[in-house]
């Protein structure tokens, strides 16, 4: 069963989605939300597999949304929004539906969503985020974790390494710290995170600190005391 959370600010359209899930059995809607805020508080509640999302609401829009949130859902954005601004998201998002709503390209974006949710765990309260929304300028990234292999603190901001992009997010690195593994997630230093399945070599330092060198050849350094508690995690 996939549950699925709707938020939009029109409750006609919110109807008109429920009409067109109702053809759906493999699909539970578990709420609705008419704004961002309600929709962050239903999210953290429900814990939903999937959002069906309008992207410009009064009060916040849905990419307002999901920076809020530490881990996002997958998404289908529901929406009247500009085609052309649309495109930024088109290789990120699971998809995009363009009012009025298709009742066969919904189900074609709901036979995605359940290819990916299949050979996923069932969500659970206790379970750490494995998704990252981030939004840098006119461009979006849904982001899986094990994607990532660097986090370098900016200020208020953290720029996030991945694949050959590094976007800045607006969150700080001791809030994401929290919401992190650690036991894969590494605080290498006050200003980096380090993804230990990225780690390519380990080699002594001045101080007896370490240097780390990711599979991509970029050098992050180690501490003596953040060295030591390293070790212990790796047995070396």
């Amino acid at each position: 069963m996939m549950r699925v959370l709707i938020v939009d600010d029109e409750r006609l359209a919110r109807a008109e989605l429920r009409r067109l899930l109702a053809a759906h059995p493999q699909v539970e809607i578990v709420g609705e939300a008419a704004n961002a805020e309600e929709a962050l508080h239903q999210v953290a509640a429900l814990q939903p597999d999937l959002l069906l999302l309008d992207v410009q609401m009064p009060g916040g829009s849905g990419f307002d949304l999901l920076q809020a949130l530490d881990a996002a859902p997958d998404v289908i954005f529901t929406t009247a929004f500009d085609q052309y601004a649309l495109r930024a998201f088109e290789v990120n998002a699971l998809d995009y539906l363009q009012k009025p709503i298709q009742a066969q390209r919904l189900a074609n974006a709901l036979s995605r969503a359940a290819l990916r949710l299949g050979g996923l765990p069932a969500p659970s309260v206790t379970q750490r985020p494995q998704q990252l929304f981030i939004k840098d300028g006119e461009r979006c990234w849904f982001v899986t974790l094990d994607r990532i292999r660097l986090f370098e603190s900016e200020g208020n901001y953290t720029r996030v390494h991945f694949d050959g992009e590094q976007p800045l997010m607006l969150r700080s690195l001791n809030q994401l710290e929290q919401r992190l593994d650690p036991l894969r997630f590494f605080r290498a230093s006050r200003r980096q995170i380090v993804n230990l399945d990225y780690v390519a070599q380990l080699a002594p330092a001045d101080g007896g600190g370490l240097s780390i060198t990711l599979h991509d050849g970029q050098c992050v350094d180690v501490s003596r005391r953040r060295a030591a508690q390293l070790k212990e995690m790796t047995t070396l």
